[in-house]
């Protein structure tokens, strides 16, 4: 008896240094996952094209504290990030810690707690909380720097979306800034009204300007910008619309569907006699809500709207189904038909694949039927599908994140998402190698087209919506200021007529381009302000020696009365405190 008690007492020491050594696993894991970025720094070009899949921030958040507290015994050991397929190591040695870096010092007093009292014994083992989801962007890397000796033209597809802009204005307005994946630096230049006159005739206003930049010695900043007709209200086609609303468990938060349902509403409200309003749900099911109705019965779309709400797993593919099926029933050729998605895009019940979906979304879109996707909410987020989703559909591509936007996507823009002017849009720019020695396209990284397909009809392209407005800028080195340093050529085929498309060509004119920065136009300054923002927000290789403080110094110079102006300064202020590590207060506008 008396031998079997050190073997007892041993096999108690080995259990509780296992014990020990799961909590120390388990404090890793929680305070080890991916938090948000503090600072903008580059990447290496190796680094593209990605995918980028960031876990929701509030779960690791509120983990960390709690998985911290339990592997207070451990403190002084080095903190180890072990891989999700890593068993807990054997507890080492007791010995002197050697000291911490300043880093780990800083990350343990982020994530300290009060210490438990010595009547209360810290617990064994705290399980981290389930992820509440994961967000997914694509990144489609950053355009390379191009010899105009070697290749002149620049080639692609012109739309307007505007959801990347918003999702990073959410971002950086909660405390961080957004991932580099999700940043595309044309939907930041086209969320703003720039004021471009429009065109005396035909579809098109073509303006150039230009100037050095402010970023990089011995480069200019070369912008194109296009300016689509502007159809008044009274001449607009009647609509015919199908609203299909993600109604699954995911969009159950108040950002999802209570905001959903108050979007669909000014929506309706900026419909007009003629039109007429369709709506189906998908979740686990798809649902059809309501019949195609004439807006003149606007209480009871109002009523079907008031009966969503959100529960079970997420069914795309039936859904968009069952909306194409209600279009169907309202399509008359020569009005606008269109299916608008309402989702977080968190597709994850349905045996149709992704491609699939894509596939059916592309043969209604060339019976007449085209789809546009709104996203909401956060934590789960699915950028990718909804701006697949809408390309596919030909259609636009917003972000809601409050009441404020809801009222300038449904009702302040809503004849540019609802009008189409003009088809399958492609710019081809024509550099002069005399002139130019080099440029860079700054975003549209998913809307190139190859060169030799520019004239080709059959390929796909953007589709530009009544008043819409396309902005481009390169950056670029000149050897003469003298000249015209390019041509544009713009093909479209008409809203409705047939597939054969029209050619434009337009030439910059020297006069263009101006001495200094600040001596070239209001807009032209601010637009090139939005340029660098989205690129130092995505570290591009190429700004990793421009400062947010000098953007946010020309952003205040340049900005303009404009609400969405002011916003866009108190943005760039307040992320350029956030890569500093000084947060502030975020007050929304």
């Amino acid at each position: 008896m008396l031998r079997s008690r050190p073997v007892v007492a041993l096999v108690a020491l080995v259990t509780l240094a296992q014990t020990l050594a799961g909590c120390s696993a388990s404090s890793a894991s929680s305070g080890g996952a991916a938090e948000p970025r503090t600072t903008a720094t580059a990447v290496s070009d190796s680094s593209y094209p990605q995918e980028y899949t960031a876990a929701a921030p509030a779960a690791e958040d509120e983990a960390a504290p709690v998985a911290a507290g339990a592997a207070a015994p451990m403190a002084q050991q080095p903190i180890v990030n072990p891989s999700p397929t890593m068993m807990a190591p054997p507890p080492p040695p007791i010995m002197p810690t050697a000291p911490m870096k300043k880093a780990e010092v800083e990350r343990k007093v982020a994530v300290a707690t009060p210490k438990p009292s010595p009547q209360q014994p810290a617990p064994i083992a705290v399980a981290p909380p389930e992820p509440k989801g994961t967000e997914d962007y694509k990144d489609y890397g950053v355009n390379p720097v191009v010899d105009t000796a070697k290749d002149r033209l620049s080639t692609f597809a012109i739309d307007v979306d505007t959801a990347s802009y918003s999702i990073a204005r959410r971002k950086i307005m909660e405390g961080t800034l957004p991932p580099f994946a999700s940043v595309r630096a044309e939907e930041f230049l086209n969320y703003f009204d720039y004021t471009y006159e429009g065109p005396k005739s035909g579809p098109f206003a073509v303006h150039f300007a230009a100037a050095p930049s402010p970023f990089t010695k011995g480069h200019h900043l070369v912008r194109v910008a296009v300016q689509g007709k502007r159809v008044p209200e009274s001449a607009r086609k009647p609509v015919h619309l199908v609203y299909l609303v993600d109604t699954s468990g995911s969009m159950e938060s108040a950002d999802k569907i209570p905001l959903a349902k108050r979007s669909l509403k000014l929506l309706t409200n900026s419909l007009k006699k003629g039109d007429t309003v369709a709506l189906c749900t998908y979740a686990g099911n798809v649902r059809e809500v309501l019949a195609p109705t004439g807006i003149e019965e606007k209480d009871k779309i109002f009523r079907a709207i008031d009966d969503l709400n959100a529960s079970g797993s997420t069914a795309m593919a039936s859904g968009i189904e069952l909306a194409y099926k209600l279009a169907e029933r309202t399509f008359v050729k020569g009005h606008v038909n269109r299916v608008i998605v309402l989702s977080d895009g968190d597709a994850n019940v349905g045996a149709t694949s992704h491609e699939q979906i894509l596939d059916m979304i592309g043969r209604y879109k060339d019976k007449g039927i085209t789809l546009s996707t709104v996203g909401f909410g956060m934590g789960n987020y699915k950028d990718t599908m909804m701006e697949r989703l809408a390309d596919k559909g030909d259609g636009n591509y917003a972000y809601i994140d409050s009441e404020v936007q809801a009222k300038r996507v449904f009702q302040d823009q809503l004849s540019g998402m609802l009008e189409v002017i003009a088809r399958d849009v492609k710019i081809q720019v024509e550099f002069d190698p005399k002139v130019v020695k080099e440029y860079r396209l700054i975003g549209y990284e998913n809307r190139d087209i190859a060169d030799k397909d520019f004239r080709n009809d059959k390929v796909d392209a953007g589709e530009i919506g009544n008043g819409h407005a396309v902005t481009a800028i390169y950056d670029v080195v000149l050897k003469d200021t003298k000249a015209s340093p390019i041509v544009l050529r713009l093909r479209h085929k008409q809203p409705l007529a047939g597939d054969t498309a029209t050619e434009s060509e337009f030439k910059m004119d020297p006069g263009a381009i101006a001495a200094s920065f600040d001596a070239a136009g209001r807009d032209f300054r601010f637009a090139a302000t939005v340029a660098a923002f989205a690129e130092v927000l995505r570290q591009s290789p190429h700004a990793r020696d421009w400062s947010m403080k000098d953007i946010a110094r020309l952003a205040d110079q340049a900005a303009t009365t404009q609400s969405d102006q002011q916003e866009f300064v108190s943005l760039v202020h307040r992320a350029e405190k956030l890569a500093t590590g000084n947060q502030g207060p975020a007050v929304a506008r």
